[in-house]
């Protein structure tokens, strides 16, 4: 399968540790050098824009996908290689997964937990059948995976349901996932009821 865009979820906080921003701009940056377009939620601030930045200073490409209520309230960056405006969340997320070849999550708040959370869910479902890498920066993601782990111990989901996701260390592991990991189908809905 050819990656030509690579939907990034992640945080809009300027707060957080350096390590986090340094990866986001990494990980724009390495898809830039291999030529795959970033697709963000638009924002302006935090990891958002590192990614985004991270691929436009390398001379590649960045589409954001924002609400017109988020765009109202300046809260988009300007300089991206295209702007896509939405008239509601759901419609960006649906957009954002529509232009996505993949999904890498980095750290976030509610938001990128809740994006990932609903990505998970559609391939579980077959409603969405590319990879799916959550981008464990310095741990940050242990509880939630171990969250997902428990609920396939517990029998909320089937032991097939592990497979959705991968998880990478570093922006260059989550990209050997993608090219690695196979493409699902709709035969995967045969298993979403346990």
């Amino acid at each position: 399968m050819d990656i030509n865009n690579i939907c990034v979820y992640c945080a809009s906080s300027n707060k957080v540790a350096d390590i986090y921003g340094e990866t986001a701009y990494e990980l724009g940056a390495l898809l830039a050098k291999e030529g795959i377009t970033v697709v963000t939620g638009a924002g302006g601030i935090g990891l958002m824009r590192k990614v985004e930045d991270g691929a436009l200073d390398n001379s590649g490409k960045a589409i954001g996908v924002i609400p017109q209520f988020m765009v109202e309230h300046g809260w988009h960056h300007t300089g991206l290689t295209e702007l896509r405006i939405t008239g509601s969340m759901h419609e960006r997320k649906q957009t954002m997964a529509s232009l996505s070849d993949a999904v890498i999550a980095l750290p976030g708040g509610c938001g990128t937990i809740e994006e990932l959370s609903e990505i998970i869910t559609w391939k579980q479902l077959g409603l969405y059948f590319n990879p799916i890498v959550i981008l464990n920066v310095n741990g940050y993601y242990n509880h939630f995976i171990a969250q997902l782990e428990q609920a396939i111990e517990e029998h909320f989901m089937g032991e097939i349901h592990g497979k959705i996701w991968s998880v990478a260390e570093t922006p260059s592991e989550a990209l050997e996932i993608i090219r690695n990991t196979p493409v699902w189908d709709s035969s995967i809905r045969k298993y979403a009821a346990l």
